[in-house]
């Protein structure tokens, strides 16, 4: 059963699920709100009322969508906003022999469940 396990986690497959899920975890569990201005902007220009521009309940980036069982539609474009990811340096901690964790700046895009459509079979 082990096997099996290890084997989804370590195929393409997998891996791109477990992608999705982190993307979603991250849009979802977000602490900032700094790009919240430029989402609204971004999807006021496109026409969208602001009224049903709602971060991290209706606007997520592609992989967060795949996650939640809908795939956005070919051709649309949406918001480009900048957030701050965990890595890890190549430097150990001294103290705890664990590599350091630094933030870096990342720029993703994000689309609004308007520009989106279930995917069939998904349940949702």
């Amino acid at each position: 059963m082990e096997a099996s396990s290890n084997l989804a986690t370590h195929s393409p497959q997998g891996k791109a699920l477990q992608q999705r899920e982190e993307a979603l975890s991250r849009a979802v569990s977000g602490q900032s709100f700094s790009n919240f201005p430029a989402i609204f902007q971004g999807f006021a220009a496109k026409g969208i009322p602001e009224s049903e521009i709602k971060p991290r309940e209706n606007v997520f980036t592609y992989q967060a969508w795949k996650a939640l069982g809908r795939q956005v539609r070919r051709g649309e474009h949406g918001v480009k906003v900048v957030t701050f990811i965990d890595c890890q340096s190549k430097e150990t901690d001294r103290d705890t022999g664990e590599r350091k964790i630094f933030r870096r700046p990342w720029t993703t895009t994000v689309f609004h469940v308007s520009q989106t459509d279930a995917i069939s079979g998904s349940g949702l």
